[in-house]
């Protein structure tokens, strides 16, 4: 099960991501998501746990757990959805315009 983990600390790392999930069972992967230019953490991150119900227990018991004083929030991982590369209409292009 995919697990989805945010309101992090900016100091947690991987590490200390998958150390609050291994006391409910196995932790397949943990990773706190970084920012791509600096290099920081973004505040979230996602545990994998191979058990479902380790991992059903772990998000009932972690979720609004209190972890580097700030109140985590713990849930089943949504599938990321695919970015459309389309225009809307809410997006703009200045390709040929002309003044």
């Amino acid at each position: 099960m995919n697990i989805y983990v945010s309101n992090l600390s900016f100091n947690v790392q991987d590490e200390d991501l998958k150390s609050y999930f291994a006391d409910y069972g196995e932790v397949s992967s943990a990773k706190v998501i970084t920012d791509k230019l600096t290099n920081r953490s973004r505040g979230f991150g996602f545990v994998e746990m191979p058990d479902e119900a380790a991992a059903q227990k772990a998000i009932a018991e972690l979720d609004g757990a209190s972890v580097d004083g700030r109140t985590i929030r713990v849930n089943v991982a949504k599938p990321r959805e695919e970015r459309s590369n389309s225009s809307s209409k809410n997006s703009r292009s200045f390709a040929g315009n002309r003044w």
